[in-house]
């Protein structure tokens, strides 16, 4: 189903695989009309949910609805719909990186106390790094800690490798947790954690696996939210979370809308919002760069020049979802507009078939009237293939099918089995697909995703994790390391051009829509959302944001 595919992506990060969906009856709770409570519904597509709130679990349902992040708190926390912006101090009021990001020193914020009225401790920041170091099913993020320790409320963490591409991940991106409950598990990594407790403003209330309600606490280091109780539903799939939505009953998710303006929008246009800002990472039609004639650049840029992007935005995408990349970098904007390389900057992809041809013809390639022949003289021919209930990716598909004919590709598009797929892309054994990237706050997760030789497998070896297209590029992975250990931003800005020319100059997929940080909601009872005029945080219920945003609310009224 399209949406689970996107939340594992939003809430693991390097976690790219899909999850069906399954049935669940998930009611939508009170109605947001009889709000006198102070209710706010939250809602997800996700299914039913098993009664385990362990924040580092992607499976958890504390992390597939988003009340994790009430419950625990980062460090720190940072603005994905801002990259460059500095982060908020959260549970550290500073930090200092040193050793070229290899120590971390963080002041710990005094006078915070856990859900159980306990203090928070720096003891309690060293035990929960340690516990990723010691518990690799927990450390999601792959974070290499080496060691911690402790002096009066400040923790000095140290990496076996810097760590400026993982700024996010460590100090927003991991929650920290309790050393007084957590150190009593037998195995934090399958233990089911019933009782959570956190320094977040919420605690628990009541769990089923459908609904899952949250009281606001009795005291908080910040100000008290204005929302008493969180009431997130886990609807049984895309269409019922829709109905809510448009019926009320949920007021804040995050679901792929097909026609969302007459479906979603038009019912209540003084309070339907959407807000989808585009985050640092990519869909697009991956090219299995092994397969002959796709292994010849100049053959995957001519077909880059033919893609509509706008159609698929307004009719993949139902003209909000995951907005149109059109630089040549394949860097979405604005998010990653001050990492554009000069010379790219305003390079701007528009449909150029004539170009196309000519770049074609130029290189080699010949026209038996309007069939495109490769340099040995065959058909140029492809499969495009997604799982036939990824409905975006299959208009997509339909699209880049008619968009390839034009300058004489034969495509044909396989709706596969999901499982089927899955195995196909992990083994090489296709010739494109749509599929996603990595994203974190700079374009080098993007690229690496796409271009790191040390994620290579040969076709036909399983366990990739990346760099699905299977391309090889020595200058790109050498460009990457040395985007990664860089002393300073003239070395990362250096790696980083290299690495636009290399996606330029050889690219291996072609890029058309960015991922999304979005959500829809109601301002009828609830206003201080996030908007394009106030982007101060992401719209997504399941993100780290959603805690500064439930903050930022107040009563309509």
């Amino acid at each position: 189903m399209r949406v689970s595919r996107r939340v594992v992506f939003a809430v693991a990060g390097s976690i790219l695989a899909a999850s069906a969906l399954t049935a669940c009856g998930g009611g939508g709770g009170s109605t947001a009309s009889s709000n006198a409570a102070g209710v706010l519904n939250v809602g997800m597509p996700n299914g039913p949910q098993t009664d385990n709130n362990n924040p580092f679990l992607s499976s958890s349902a504390a992390n597939s609805l988003g009340y994790k992040n009430v419950i625990f708190e980062p460090l720190a926390l940072f603005n994905k719909v801002k990259p460059t912006d500095p982060a908020k101090p959260w549970l550290a009021t500073k930090w200092d990186w040193s050793n070229n990001y290899q120590t971390l020193n963080v002041t710990v914020r005094d006078n915070v106390k856990w859900s159980d009225g306990q203090a928070l401790t720096a003891d309690d920041v060293k035990f929960t790094f340690d516990l990723l170091k010691a518990t690799p099913g927990l450390n999601h993020n792959a974070i290499p800690v080496d060691t911690t320790t402790v002096s009066g409320n400040q923790v000095t963490i140290t990496f076996t490798s810097p760590q400026f591409v993982n700024e996010y991940q460590i100090l927003t991106d991991t929650p920290i947790v309790p050393k007084h409950q957590w150190s009593t598990f037998k195995d934090p990594a399958t233990d089911a954690v019933k009782d959570p407790v956190g320094t977040g403003p919420y605690t628990l209330k009541t769990f089923t696996p459908q609904t899952v309600t949250l009281d606001v606490r009795s005291s908080y280091w910040q100000d008290l939210p204005k929302v008493k109780e969180l009431r997130y539903t886990s609807y049984t799939d895309n269409n019922s979370q829709t109905t809510a939505l448009a019926n009320g009953s949920c007021e804040w998710a995050f679901v792929f809308i097909p026609n969302a303006k007459a479906v979603f929008t038009s019912k209540d246009p003084a309070h339907y919002q959407l807000f989808f800002p585009p985050d640092l990472a990519l869909h697009g039609l991956w090219i299995n760069t092994q397969k002959a004639p796709f292994n010849d650049p100049t053959l995957r840029q001519a077909m880059n020049m033919v893609v509509n992007r706008d159609d698929i935005f307004n009719q993949g995408e139902s003209g909000y979802f995951y907005p149109p990349v059109t630089n040549i970098t394949g860097i979405p904007t604005p998010a990653g507009e001050s990492f554009i390389a000069q010379q790219y900057k305003n390079q701007n992809v528009k449909v150029d078939v004539d170009g196309a041809k000519k770049k074609l013809t130029d290189a080699g390639y010949t026209y038996d009237g309007a069939t495109l022949k490769d340099k040995t003289g065959k058909p140029v021919t492809l499969t495009l293939t997604d799982p036939a209930g990824w409905s975006d990716y299959q208009t997509d598909l339909e699209i880049i099918k008619d968009n390839f004919s034009k300058i004489g590709i034969t495509a044909t598009v396989d709706k596969a089995n999901q499982d089927t797929w899955t195995k196909d892309i992990d083994t090489g054994n296709f010739d494109a697909a749509m599929h996603w990237t990595d994203g974190g706050a700079t374009p080098y997760k993007l690229y690496k995703s796409i271009m790191d030789g040390d994620l290579y497998k040969p076709i036909g070896t399983p366990g990739v994790n990346g760099n699905y297209g299977r391309f090889q590029s020595q200058q790109a992975t050498d460009a990457l390391k040395a985007y990664a250990n860089a002393a300073d931003d003239a070395g990362r800005t250096a790696a980083l051009n290299t690495l636009q020319q290399i996606f330029v100059e050889q690219m291996p997929i072609i890029p058309t829509s960015a991922s999304n940080l979005g959500g829809e909601y109601s301002t009828k009872n609830w206003t201080g959302w996030p908007s394009n005029d106030n982007p101060y945080a992401d719209a997504h219920p399941t993100l780290p944001g959603a805690l500064d945003v439930i903050l930022h609310l107040r009563p309509a009224s």
